[in-house]
């Protein structure tokens, strides 16, 4: 079967030497189409450490960036909840509020824990905070209400086992939330995806189900590899996986993804389509270092997923 993705062909769209401050590293990107430019909510590492996001829009999602000179969260050195950074954030246009929200990880002495904020235009924001306490990551929000309730993805550490899996919890107003539901599993033994999940950028809703990138971690003699891989989740009831493709669909290749930071991993956080062309763009962390682009069609990749054996979730 041919590749569902191909990667960019310049390599990473974004890199460190693209900023217009001193940084480390940016990576892991939540994406949008705003004003009909892409957005890239990036995280991005300061000469500390220490992570904020900034934004960076493209014309074209490609090439072009403008990025902007401070950033748009940032941590707060009084901050108990977040003054060791902010991080990894999703990005979901809800249309009931008229605003995205951002699904952000907040990193503190405690731990890292969910963060929520909204923003109309990615130039001011209403933070809401911590939303779900440590230890809690890798959240994205559906983008309607399921059944009257706001759905958030998220991945808690020790809910009834030490298992890093993808849970899912409910809210009315996006700031009270219900207790985690189980949705998808790390899977056993020698899978790619055996370690630890999480999921990636806001799923997109199609006739047959919603369709996510999740990344998938296996560990290696020597390392930890992280690709990314596909599954569909039923409309009404998110918490049923109906599909997951067995294989990943983006592994560590090319030389910005096996070095950096922390080398053999691409770590899916944005994705957009365009209807008029189908195509779907997958953003994401290379190496905890730059940004790179995957780019395939909605219809192709969904064809692949809905192919896959229902009990492989």
């Amino acid at each position: 079967m041919a590749p569902l993705f191909t990667r960019d062909p310049d390599g990473p769209v974004l890199t460190a030497e693209d900023w217009p401050y001193p940084v480390n590293a940016v990576f892991n990107p939540g994406a949008a189409v705003h004003d009909g430019a892409t957005v890239l909510l990036v995280r991005v590492e300061d000469r500390r450490g220490i992570s904020h996001l900034t934004v960076a829009r493209s014309a074209d999602g490609r090439s072009g960036w403008r990025v902007d000179d401070k950033p748009l969260l940032n941590a707060e050195p009084d901050n108990p909840a977040n003054c060791w950074g902010v991080e990894d954030p999703r990005l979901t246009y809800v249309d009931e509020l008229k605003a995205y929200v951002i699904a952000y990880t907040s990193y503190g002495p405690s731990g890292p824990a969910v963060s929520l904020a909204l923003t109309a235009d990615f130039r001011t924001v209403e933070d809401l905070g911590v939303i779900l306490p440590p230890e809690d990551k890798n959240a994205s929000l559906l983008p309607r209400r399921v059944d009257g309730h706001f759905v958030l993805l998220h991945r808690p550490v020790s809910v009834t086992t030490d298992r890093a899996d993808v849970w899912l919890s409910r809210s009315t107003d996006l700031r009270s939330w219900s207790a985690p539901e189980p949705v998808m599993r790390a899977r056993t033994g020698p899978w790619w995806d055996a370690v630890r999940i999480g999921i990636g950028p806001t799923p997109i809703e199609t006739e047959k189900g919603w369709l996510a990138v999740y990344h998938g971690v296996k560990a290696s003699a020597n390392a930890q590899i992280y690709r990314a891989g596909l599954c569909l989740l039923d409309l009404e009831r998110p918490t049923k996986v109906i599909r997951r493709l067995p294989d990943w669909i983006l592994s560590p290749q090319a030389p910005y993804e096996l070095a950096g930071d922390v080398p053999n991993v691409v770590f899916p956080t944005g994705m957009t389509h365009d209807a008029a062309t189908d195509e779907l763009r997958v953003y994401y962390g290379a190496a905890d270092t730059s940004i790179g682009l995957a780019v395939g069609r909605l219809s192709t990749v969904l064809e692949a997923v809905w192919a896959a054996e229902s009990d492989a979730a």
